[in-house]
């Protein structure tokens, strides 16, 4: 059976998930996760891809991406995946593969729906209950989008910055969007959407990205997530057209 290609478009984020095969441990000790995050900057540099958040838990990986070009995703996780298996063969001295399979992805519409993937990723650790509030796992990107940590690997959305209207700071609005959880059918659509190579969008976003590529991506009725702030900012316009890439082809 032939594999799904995956829906992009350049410019519009990405919500990326990498498990571990037979969803074994990714990460053994602290070097490990920071050897993961400089091939994550130095990658997304290389490949032409803004990351907007990041999560690194023990067997898998969630990142926000936005690709400036139709094959910048693959290649930045194909180079984070072969760079970090030859390094956790050589250090741990074993052989064999690490991650489980393709990686897993959906397109994330901007409006209203990005933060939301934002804040899904960074509350992982705490719906694993591994801890109480995000600011305390080291792993994620939490500190940096809500508590101004300095970071050569994020770089902020659009949607992101918009929080920052009326002269206050981004990290100020967005770390109050964490005061409610989300609901649990946004995180139910994200994860559906992620495993099916589906979109989390609305539904017009969902039916131009059909009528593109021929084959539905989205199940059921979409969530609407809460306007948390009204924005002016368009949603990623002057993008480009919509692509498809199939990882399977030559591009």
């Amino acid at each position: 059976m032939p594999r799904r290609a995956r829906v992009l478009i350049p410019g519009v984020p990405l919500h990326l998930i990498q498990r571990g095969n037979n969803r074994s441990v990714c990460f053994f000790t602290e070097e490990d996760y920071h050897f993961y995050l400089e091939l994550l900057a130095e990658q997304a540099s290389k490949n032409d891809c803004d990351v907007h958040a990041w999560c690194l838990m023990t067997n898998h990986v969630h990142l926000l991406v936005s690709p400036h070009h139709a094959n910048s995703a693959s290649l930045l996780m194909k180079g984070i995946g072969q760079r970090y298996v030859q390094y956790i063969n050589r250090v741990y001295r074993r052989s064999g593969s690490l991650w489980e399979g393709r990686y897993r992805s959906c397109l994330v519409e901007s409006e209203r729906y990005l933060l939301c993937c934002y804040r899904y990723i960074e509350m992982n650790p705490v719906r694993a209950k591994m801890v109480v509030h995000p600011a305390e796992y080291r792993w994620s990107s939490y500190r940096v989008n809500a508590q101004s940590e300095r970071s050569h690997i994020v770089t902020p959305h659009a949607q992101y910055l918009a929080l920052g209207v009326q002269g206050g700071q981004p990290a100020d609005a967005y770390r109050e969007l964490f005061n409610k959880d989300l609901e649990s059918e946004v995180v139910d659509q994200i994860r559906a959407a992620t495993n099916g190579n589906n979109v989390f969008g609305g539904s017009k976003f969902a039916v131009e990205v059909e009528a593109m590529i021929g084959r539905r991506v989205q199940r059921g009725s979409p969530v609407v997530c809460p306007r948390f702030l009204l924005f002016n900012h368009p949603d990623m316009a002057n993008q480009g057209t919509f692509k498809v890439f199939n990882p399977g082809k030559p591009q």
